[in-house]
């Protein structure tokens, strides 16, 4: 299983680059639909669905007292909330997208996506020097 190699660090950080790739994908939405009229710009809870996903923040946690109950793991997929920005000035035409907040926000998500990734990378690369090389095995 899956879950017995990994441990809450690289689940947590596997969760953080899908939360950042759904992110990304409602920016780049956002933005291929800055001329469509009508069209409002959307926002996705990160934050939220992360603390979400982590089991973190929450005063009511969820505890199995039975083999059987379902747990939520760091691996599994999240769904986070996705909804009309409700700051969005709207134009003319009734578009809500702001070009040029958008590219910000996609810079910065791209910024921290890569940070997430490196971290994970990193964290493989300290596993494999643990079971391959760093043991003295040789």
């Amino acid at each position: 299983m899956v879950d017995g190699l990994l441990d809450p660090t690289m689940g947590a950080l596997n969760t953080a680059l899908n939360l950042r790739l759904a992110n990304q994908n409602v920016i780049s939405s956002n933005i291929a639909n800055a001329d469509t009229p009508g069209y409002k710009a959307k926002r996705m809870e990160f934050e939220g669905a992360l603390r979400e996903a982590l089991n973190v923040g929450s005063s009511l946690q969820a505890e199995a007292t039975h083999p059987d109950h379902i747990q939520r793991r760091a691996t599994d997929p999240v769904f986070p909330e996705v909804y009309d920005d409700p700051n969005g000035v709207e134009s003319i035409d009734g578009n809500t997208v702001d070009r040029s907040a958008e590219m910000a926000s996609m810079a910065e998500n791209q910024l921290l996506y890569d940070s997430a990734a490196e971290m994970l990378k990193r964290k493989i690369g300290m596993l494999k020097y643990a079971i391959g090389e760093g043991g003295g095995n040789r």
